[in-house]
């Protein structure tokens, strides 16, 4: 972990960065954040950046409000839409309580929490999700919804507006270190999906909040509105991310089994039925808002 502060601290002095800006989830999976000057970088990465949790979703009342944003120097990364005059990058913290124990409702804890309970029965959690949006032409509530195109699945269309943007957010993604598998059009009009090479569960977490950003400052920059609502268009297929999981001991692929005749391990089978057993539970945090049905 040191050896990785002191890369982050002099990548920020050799390039030049300007602003570092601190990235983290409410518990309704939104993205939060604040800056700090290279001046606070050293004590943030120490010993965290004090901040008022009482004015996010789930995360303090009033009474016990101050906690702490511990920056994850890992997921240290330049953000290349900012000017090269004023260079910006960012982290992903760890919210914790100001005793320094880890904070209950910051969701990047809680899926901490979830790998290491996998890793202590010998399991990596892997996930690959493909992540879909819509292109509209303003953000204006005001105005009906206007699409950008009227492709449908796969279609090859001539290059146009939107899929000049899904382009140019992979070629985004990439320069961020971020591998695409692949990209298209989907279903409905002005629907693209984006899918992501697999990786270890937390990071993958951390790479969803940064793809959706991406495609958003890059629709913005054209002066176009990227949504990841469930369903911005009646009449139309709505918006998912489905999720892609694997368990592995090691090397192995726990959920093969070649004698089955399904090519399923015990341990998948048990896998299956344990998102059946707590789907509600888990709809309650995948599916929250009313859209979703």
């Amino acid at each position: 972990m040191r050896s990785q502060q002191e890369y982050v601290l002099r990548t920020v002095e050799e390039r030049a960065i300007r602003f570092v800006q601190l990235w983290f989830t409410d518990v309704l999976g939104t993205a939060k954040t604040f800056s700090i000057t290279p001046a606070e970088l050293e004590n943030a990465l120490e010993e965290g950046m004090t901040f008022d949790g009482s004015a996010i979703d789930g995360f303090s009342r009033v009474q016990e409000s101050d906690v702490l944003a511990r920056p994850d120097p890992k997921t240290f990364q330049l953000l290349p839409w900012h000017p090269d005059e004023v260079p910006v990058a960012r982290v992903f913290c760890d919210i914790s309580n100001l005793d320094g124990s880890p904070f209950e409702g910051c969701p990047r804890h809680a899926l901490r929490r979830a790998l290491d309970r996998a890793r202590e029965k010998g399991f990596t959690f892997f996930s690959a999700p493909e992540i879909e949006f819509f292109y509209f032409a303003d953000a204006d509530p005001a105005h009906e919804p206007v699409t950008l195109d009227s492709g449908s699945y796969f279609e090859l269309t001539a290059s146009d507006l939107s899929s000049d943007l899904r382009k140019r957010s992979v070629l985004t993604l990439e320069e961020m270190g971020i591998p695409v598998e692949h990209a298209q059009h989907e279903d409905a009009p002005s629907q693209h999906e984006i899918d992501l090479r697999y990786t270890d569960a937390l990071t993958m977490a951390d790479t969803v909040m940064t793809v959706r950003l991406v495609v958003k400052e890059t629709a913005q920059r054209r002066g176009v509105h990227a949504s990841f609502m469930p369903k911005p268009l009646g009449g139309e297929q709505g918006s998912g991310m489905h999720t892609h999981v694997s368990l592995f001991e090691g090397d192995k692929n726990a959920f093969h089994d070649p004698d089955d005749p399904y090519g399923l391990s015990e341990v998948a089978k048990q896998f299956m039925a344990g998102l059946l057993r707590h789907a509600p539970e888990i709809t309650a945090v995948t599916n929250q808002w009313v859209n979703s049905y």
